[in-house]
């Protein structure tokens, strides 16, 4: 049959990124302690393609996705973006995957154990023989304004702020650490589940503890700087503000060495 996407393009232009998005797959985690965790991941997949090509072979990514049939950690992405780039002939190749994590936190106080979610991405690219992996998680918090406390006779305005962090991967960095990481930076973590003993402790923890967005994102920043397997890193908070109608915001880059 004749191959179309293989013939001369109408306008020979180099495409930086052609693919596939949005494919929802099931997937295998790996965790901390090892063993595994099941979820679904929003896919994105794309290559490189030359001017001389007027489209790419979009059944090969589905192709490259299927063999892919291991735990997803970073030998498995490694092994896959290396597919990508062979199966499409292309200098360089380019994947995120997209998924829930999940992870139970017991209540501070009574220790009642419940599951929280969260938001996690492993992206990776290959690229003059090179492949840089990038892993990310959104961590949500509590936070209890400085200022506010300091001005105020009687209590003090706090509010949810999230800690989205991307770490570039040297070795096996594992999601449990980031998350760790981003709760230890508010003025408290957020649990799923608290009783009124657990719901106390927290609240007036975290009254000890005010932090501004830029406490926040130093502190955090700090954190993943001194990582014997974080390679460069952006750290961003967000703080949706409870009294005013807009969100706080703060960011920390430090560039892969």
């Amino acid at each position: 049959m004749r191959d179309v996407q293989s013939g001369p393009a109408d306008v020979a232009l180099r495409i930086d990124r052609v693919g596939v998005k949005h494919l929802a797959v099931p997937l295998t985690v790996r965790d901390r302690l090892g063993g595994y965790q099941r979820t679904v991941a929003n896919v994105d997949l794309s290559v490189d393609l030359p001017a001389r090509f007027k489209g790419t072979h979009m059944s090969r990514f589905l192709e490259a996705l299927q063999g892919m049939d291991v735990a997803l950690d970073l030998d498995s992405c490694r092994n896959l973006i290396h597919d990508l780039r062979d199966r499409l002939q292309a200098r360089s190749s380019h994947l995120c995957f997209s998924f829930s994590y999940f992870l139970e936190h017991c209540a501070p106080v009574t220790g009642s154990p419940a599951l929280m979610d969260y938001a996690c991405f492993l992206r990776g690219v290959l690229q003059d023989g090179a492949v840089q992996l990038v892993l990310g998680v959104d961590v949500p918090v509590m936070t209890v304004c400085p200022c506010s406390k300091a001005i105020a006779a009687e209590g003090a305005h706090s509010q949810r702020a999230v800690v989205r962090m991307e770490a570039g991967c040297g070795g096996m960095l594992w999601l449990e650490d980031l998350i760790a990481i981003g709760r230890e930076s508010g003025s408290s973590p957020v649990y799923a589940l608290l009783k009124r003993e657990d719901e106390k402790f927290v609240t007036e923890d975290a009254f000890a503890h005010p932090a501004f967005v830029e406490d926040v994102v130093r502190s955090a920043a700090q954190r993943l700087a001194n990582h014997p397997r974080v390679r460069g890193f952006r750290v961003e908070v967000e703080s949706m503000e409870s009294i005013h109608n807009h969100s706080a915001y703060a960011c920390i880059e430090q560039p892969g060495s």
